[in-house]
Parts: structure tokens; C-alpha cells; sequence
């Protein structure tokens, strides 16, 4: 039997909570493409690391002997991922499955999957940050360019769930 979700009201001051402390203790916001430059600084620091030492923004996150997993977003980032599985699990909620529509293939689903991905990893580096750290950290400090970027993100997701919104009904 599946258990009941959590109170949305009480998930939401749980989540300001959090950004709360992370301003407090960190003095950063939240935000999950930080952990990705991270991940890739990582990588590349493994494979060309004259080329992290070479680069004053990479160098910035991993260069010398700094480690660049040893953050604290990568931590939060590796939580929420554990966390969200423990969740399914402990919930009753936790399949395997493919969720998609009736005029899409799995495969179609896990392509467009992909693409969306990507396309939203680009975007967020050419924006300098993904929407979780635009609307929870940008919006926190009433910054106006973070609430101007969110009712237009808003605005682009209805206009994209109108015009695809046939692959899933």
C-alpha cells in the first residue's frame, strides 16, 4: 500500500529551511548546475589537468590540490538523489517503469528525455545557473531578474506542454 505524500506546505518550508541554512553556513544559495561544472571539473581535471590549471574558472573549483567533489552542493546533490530513492522505496513507490503517452514509444520517451537534458544543462551554463538557483536563491534575496526569469520560464513550460501535450494524451 502506498503511503500518502508529504504535506506540500510543510515540504515547501522544509526546502526554505534548507536554503536558509545554506546561505547561513555557506554563504551560497541552492542550486544543482554548480554540482554539474563540479562533476565535469572533475573529469577534466582527470584527463587534462593542465587544462583545469590552464582555465581561471575551472581552476577556480578544482585547480591546485583542490578536489572539486569536495563541496557542499555535491553532497546535497548525491542526498537528494539517495533520498529520493530511499523515499520510493520506503513509500511503496518505487518501480521500474518508463512513464510515457499513448502516441510514444519508450525509447521516444528516453530520447526526448535526453535532449531535454541536454538542452537544459546548455541553458544553464549560458544562463550561469540552472532554475533551482534562480527561483530558490534569486528569488529569496527579491532579487528582479531572478522573478522576471521565472514567470518567463513559466511562461515558455506552458507554451511547450500546449504544443507537445498531444505525445501525452
Amino acid at each position: 500500500m502506498k503511503k500518502p505524500y508529504l504535506n506540500p506546505y510543510l515540504a515547501g518550508a522544509g526546502i526554505g529551511l534548507s536554503l536558509l541554512a545554506s546561505i547561513f553556513f555557506f554563504g551560497q544559495g541552492l542550486g544543482a548546475s554548480g554540482t554539474l561544472m563540479r562533476g565535469v571539473t572533475w573529469v577534466a581535471k582527470l584527463l587534462f589537468p593542465g587544462h583545469v590549471e590552464g582555465n581561471a574558472y575551472l581552476a577556480q573549483l578544482g585547480g591546485g590540490g583542490r578536489d572539486p567533489l569536495l563541496n557542499y552542493l555535491v553532497f546535497l546533490f548525491v542526498g537528494v538523489v539517495v533520498g529520493g530513492f530511499v523515499s520510493g522505496l520506503v513509500s511503496g513507490r518505487l518501480k521500474r517503469e518508463i512513464n510515457h503517452g499513448p502516441r510514444i514509444t519508450p525509447s521516444q520517451r528516453i530520447a526526448f528525455a535526453m535532449i531535454g537534458g541536454f538542452l537544459f544543462a546548455l541553458g544553464s551554463r549560458f544562463a550561469r545557473g540552472c532554475t533551482s538557483g534562480v527561483a530558490l536563491s534569486g528569488g529569496a534575496t527579491l532579487a528582479l531578474g531572478s522573478w522576471i526569469t521565472m514567470l518567463v520560464l513559466f511562461i515558455v513550460a506552458y507554451v511547450a506542454a500546449f504544443i507537445f501535450r498531444k505525445l501525452w494524451i
